[in-house]
């Protein structure tokens, strides 16, 4: 598997002089693979309309594009890219849209087709002219074929959220974001009122099981993305709850799971370049036998599986 990141960013595009080495561009991530002519897509925020051009120069003249687009989630960073990705608007295009069932009456294509209304947008879904099929995913393994299978599971977001995990030939490609640890939702304190020893204990125990069934999910990955919007110091200080880890906690997961490579995403908007870069410095250092190579993930960077 070869991949490419062309969007990097979290909450909202945030393109500059101050971000230019890493990019400004909200989350959009392509793999194709050795051998086979096929292309997937990890979700559609302003990144993917540079993956667009790219398509329209380099593989568009061997003939109409067939895509395959997964969707974490429908929050706008990662969607809002959608009405701009060229190929929707090419006849002979093909473009199978995955995404999460939220188990509420809009459909996956009703809520894509929500930011092409006449509120938002001078274009209806109805005028896009490629052949566009939304399939919605729960939990569960899909066979993609050409060996390539994608395990899904649910993550810890305020919209449900999916992450993926993409295998083909023994080669594992896992995706986090955007996820924070599960935490005990009941009270620890003694002294609260609504304190319930019962329940302490069972929260204490349902948040580590889910933890490690997430860490199971991408455990032994060869790379794991994974969200790192903050610090934790960053995080206690009044992020809990937003559904966004630490560089601590995507670091310590990888660890437990034994990933081999590990790409920090989903960088917080307000980071300058030279921020990053005083980041990397602590976070993506060298590391010992056995610890996975963590870096930042910048726009353009491929990295190969």
């Amino acid at each position: 598997m070869k991949l490419r990141f062309w969007g990097v960013r979290g909450s909202i595009p945030c393109p500059g002089p101050e971000t230019v080495k890493y990019g400004g561009n909200t989350a959009c991530i392509e793999i194709r693979f050795d051998g086979l002519d096929r292309i997937i897509i990890l979700d559609a925020g302003s990144g993917i309309r540079g993956l667009a051009n790219f398509l329209l120069a380099h593989d568009l003249k061997r003939g109409p594009l067939n895509l395959e687009l997964f969707l974490t989630h429908t929050h706008l960073d990662h969607i809002l890219g959608f009405p701009f990705f060229v190929p929707l608007y090419i006849p002979q295009s093909k473009v199978k849209v995955y995404g999460p069932v939220t188990y509420e009456e809009r459909s996956l294509q009703d809520v894509m087709a929500g930011q092409l209304s006449y509120r938002y947008f001078p274009v209806r879904l109805e005028q896009l002219l490629s052949q566009i099929e939304y399939i919605g995913l729960a939990e569960g393994l899909l066979d993609l074929g050409d060996g390539i299978t994608v395990k899904t599971t649910y993550l810890n977001h305020s919209l449900l959220c999916l992450g993926y995990r993409f295998e083909r030939n023994g080669k594992v490609l896992c995706t986090a974001y955007d996820t924070e640890p599960f935490r005990n939702l009941f009270s620890c304190d003694v002294n609260d009122p609504s304190y319930d020893e019962v329940m302490a204990i069972e929260g204490d125990a349902a948040a580590r099981a889910a933890n490690q069934r997430i860490e199971g999910f991408f455990a032994d990955a060869d790379l794991l993305v994974h969200d790192a919007q903050y610090t934790q110091e960053e995080y206690e200080a009044g992020k809990i709850g937003w559904g966004h880890s630490s560089f601590e906690q995507a670091i310590d997961a990888s660890r437990r799971a034994r990933v081999k490579r590990l790409a920090l995403f989903h960088h917080e908007p307000v980071r300058t370049d030279a921020q990053m870069d005083s980041l990397a410095g602590k976070y993506c250092v060298s590391v010992g036998k056995g610890e996975p190579e963590v870096f930042f993930a910048r726009e353009g960077m491929e990295v190969e599986i």
